[in-house]
């Protein structure tokens, strides 16, 4: 099995341009960081697909070396039912030696008239046959079995190939989101040194600005006063005043909503089998994980529908096997969305009011997101 990675451009820190506006930059950064986020979902969901087809080998791996073990086992019987064959006639004859004459009036094979020689050549050919018979049947016995077992063991070499290729992927693919997330809170932080060096700025433009008020003020006041100074040193001078004033205001408000999916319906497996995998929500993602302490998508709704007592695999092209097709217009609360050929690389539990519920990607957990039937990598619905 050949497992390949494939991602977008390797990320690194923005350079900010010289001179450019604080503003322009922060708008830019935030973009790369968004940019990052999707690509570390892209891995995410790269990491998750390869669950699925390390779930599918292991459990492969493991029928194969029940297999072997089955084989084994009846190679070891035949092999101690010869060797019991061999001792009872080996008995016999040791008998019939140490016993020399008394074996002659317990059995005519051994007796001493003159047919004693037809007689004991008569048990030899017995024994010689029945042995020659057993050794026969034992030889071919082992030769197929061993045949079996050979096959088996190359077949569970191959098996354990693809587990090792399946886990070598994943190793890549996390380290690959491991880069990933680095450069995301290394952009990150960046976007936070120019927040607080825009605010910052902005604080100074404040604080100068207040200033030159508070000098304007001063200089206004302190003119004021040489002028009424002046008018009081002049009786006849005559005082104007002028008066002015303005002003405005305005405002305005936003409202926020938010659209919260309908409960799923109640009743019925389907509804027994959402309600355990909701009791899974926030457990974090885990390649090959089937707990409480953490699930990849299959293993969320295996024990979903083991909840509902419908048993299924732990991998989604055998849940997928396993279903019965489900139009996308009758779909209940409880049926599968399949994603990838076969259903192969991600499986989501349909719950309802347009929405469904998974166990995502590494780095996220079980959560309710709309349900995705019209991507392009949609591979049908089904009902356990």
């Amino acid at each position: 099995m050949t497992l390949v990675i494939v991602s977008s451009c390797t990320v690194l820190p923005l350079a900010r341009p010289a001179g450019a506006d604080i503003s322009t930059t922060i708008s830019s950064a935030k973009a790369k960081a968004a940019q990052i986020q999707q690509e570390i979902q892209t891995t995410g969901q790269q990491i998750d697909a390869l669950g699925q087809q390390y779930d599918a080998a292991v459990a492969k791996k493991q029928g194969l070396d029940a297999q072997i073990t089955t084989t084994k086992g009846k190679i070891a019987q035949t092999q101690q039912t010869i060797s019991g064959d061999r001792a009872v006639l080996q008995k016999a004859a040791v008998h019939a030696y140490v016993s020399n004459g008394a074996a002659a009036t317990e059995d005519p094979l051994f007796a001493g008239n003159q047919s004693s020689a037809a007689a004991a050549k008569e048990y030899n050919n017995v024994a010689e046959g029945n042995l020659g018979t057993a050794v026969s049947n034992l030889n071919t016995a082992e030769n197929q079995l061993n045949a079996q077992e050979a096959i088996l063991s190359t077949q569970d070499n191959q098996a354990q190939q693809a587990v090792t290729s399946a886990e070598n992927a994943k190793s890549q693919a996390q380290a690959l989101q491991a880069q990933q997330t680095q450069a995301l809170n290394q952009e990150n932080g960046q976007i936070s040194q120019l927040i607080a060096k825009q605010q910052q700025e902005q604080e100074q433009a404040a604080q100068a600005a207040a200033q030159a008020k508070l000098k304007a003020a001063q200089a206004a006041a302190q003119a004021a006063q040489e002028a009424q100074a002046h008018a009081a040193a002049t009786p006849h001078a005559t005082t104007a005043a002028s008066t002015g004033g303005g002003g405005g205001g305005g405002g305005g408000a936003t409202t926020v909503s938010n659209n919260i999916p309908p409960p799923p319906s109640s009743g019925g497996a389907g509804a027994a089998a959402v309600a355990a995998a909701e009791s899974y929500l926030t457990v974090p993602y885990l390649w090959g994980g089937a707990s409480r302490s953490g699930v990849d998508c299959s293993g969320l709704t295996m024990l979903a529908w083991e909840a509902a007592g419908v048993s299924l695999p732990h991998y989604s092209g055998g849940q997928m096997s396993d279903s019965t097709p489900v139009p996308l217009g009758d779909l209940e609360p409880g049926d599968l969305l399949f994603y990838g050929p076969g259903g192969s690389e991600h499986v989501a539990m349909y719950i309802g009011g347009g929405s469904m519920i998974e166990a995502p990607y590494t780095g996220a957990h079980v959560w309710i997101t709309a349900a995705r039937t019209g991507t392009g990598s949609f591979a049908g619905a089904g009902r356990p």
